[in-house]
Order: C-alpha cells, then structure tokens, then sequence
C-alpha cells in the first residue's frame, strides 16, 4: 500500500505561517520520520511520497535528504520558485539530491484565482514537465476554471489535484466543487488525491456517511486508474488518526472492484510519481 500525500515539520526549527491559530494546536508540535514508520508500517503502508508545507527551498532539500536515507519515503513533492528565470537548473538540482517526483506550490493561498495561467507560472509548469516532474495541485474551488485551462494547454504535464480539490463537506455544499471536478476529470493528464476529506468535514462531527457522495464523485469523474489514496497526515489528525483515515478511504472505496481498490491504494501513485 502506498501513501501519496503527507508532511513531517519541525516548529521548533522553521517557521509555518499556516500553522497558525488556536485550532491547529493540536499539530503546532514535531512530526518525525519516526513517527512516520510508526503509523505507516502499524498500517501496512510500505511506501510513502512526502509532500512540501512550505514555499522554501530548504525545506525541499531536506526532504530530498531524509528520502534518500528513509526506505518508506519513495518520492518527495517539493516546491520551487516557478517564475524564477533557471527554474530548469533549479529543479534538475533538486533532483540530483534525492528522489525528487513532482511539484507543488500552495496555490490556494495566491490571491489571483488566474495566478496558474500567468506567463511566467505557466513556463515553469512547462519546465516541471520537461523534467519529466508531476505537478500537484493544492487549489481552492474557485480556482478549479485556471487548474483545468492548465491540464488543456500542457497536456503533457502530469497534474495531481490534491484533497480531491478541497469539497466543502462541513457546509454540505456541492456546486462549485462538483462541476470543478467533472471538467478536471475529462482531462486524461490530471489525476485525483483521494485525501483531505477528514479535515473538509466537521473536525468532531464527520462521519464515512458524510464523505461518501464527494469520494464517489471523484471516482465517477476520473476512474478508479486515476485516482490514489493519500492520509495527509499529520494534518488529519485535527479530525483522525492515520489508521482511522486509512479506514475511512477503505470504505469510501466499497462499491469498487479488487482492482480498482488496487489501483487506488497503491498502482496509480506507482505509475504517476513514478516510484522505484
């Protein structure tokens, strides 16, 4: 079983701006990798990607070192400057120091819903391409419209929309989100992350029931071959643990065949990231 989305962090190390606020006490604190090998191999996941919490480069080459010391990790989703002029030198040195499989920039937190199709963002969502990288999406819902005008003008690019686009299940709200994802489904280049929906519902509250239409959603827009599982842990402990995450996405899963879990669970995130 593989992982296709979580974090580690260290506070008392850098600084996460996002962390900020009363609510998000419960994670303000160190997520190590061995805390990681403790939930992921309790759980049986053999294989794990480690995605970017910061627009940092540092941050990035760390991780690319703690991946190619740690087993469990087979790919690192890491952040670089795209509007940098030698974004292609910057990322074949990031590859050059660990497993380097896609990138990511917190997209959600631009204020330009247009911030993606930018001249100088688009050209280095080419170079990422180029480099024969994966390129997450951490988007809003109203960001879906560019995200999609993205997939059609670099259709060579592998786009990974991450928290299955981020559905607003506390509000049992369902439009913007859910024609956001049938338009990225119809694109054969963007792929989905079944992971997030924990910390989308109610924190106290949630309940597999409450999940279930927006995760069979996803599946009817992309297909069960272009959809992976991912805890996005640690954040999700705010709502679960890792096991009872896990659980959930085992349940969310119910009405697919052996394959298609299969798909889910560990072959999509193998033949996306590319992982050895």
């Amino acid at each position: 079983m593989i992982d296709a989305h979580h974090h580690l962090w260290d506070p008392a190390r850098r600084d996460y701006p996002w962390l900020a606020g009363a609510e998000l006490d419960p994670i303000r604190h160190p997520y190590t990798v061995d805390d990681l090998r403790t939930v992921t191999h309790a759980a049986g996941v053999h294989a794990t990607v480690l995605v970017q919490t910061l627009s940092d480069g540092g941050e990035t080459e760390e991780f690319l070192a703690t991946a190619a010391a740690e087993p469990v990790i087979a790919g690192v989703v890491g952040w670089v400057d795209l509007t940098a002029p030698d974004v292609a030198d910057r990322l074949a040195r990031l590859a050059s120091l660990g497993p380097l499989v896609g990138i990511r920039h917190q997209v959600e937190n631009e204020a330009d819903p247009d911030w993606l199709l930018r001249d100088d963002v688009l050209r280095g969502l080419s170079a990422v391409g180029a480099a024969g990288l994966v390129y997450d999406l951490l988007v809003a819902p109203a960001q879906v419209p560019s995200a999609v005008k993205v997939a059609e003008r670099l259709p060579e690019l592998k786009l990974v929309l991450d928290h299955a686009g981020k559905p607003p299940i506390a509000a049992g709200e369902w439009q913007p989100w859910a024609d956001g994802i049938t338009a990225l489904g119809e694109r054969e280049n963007v792929h989905c992350k079944l992971s997030g929906l924990v910390t989308e519902a109610d924190w106290e509250q949630w309940q597999v029931g409450h999940l279930l239409r927006y995760a069979d959603h996803v599946f009817r827009s992309f297909g069960a071959r272009r959809v992976m599982f991912g805890s996005d842990w640690p954040v999700c402990e705010l709502a679960a643990a890792y096991e009872v995450v896990l659980d959930a996405a085992v349940s969310l899963t119910g009405s697919l065949t052996d394959p298609e879990r299969l798909e889910v669970f560990e072959y999509s995130a193998k033949r996306v990231y590319e992982l050895s």
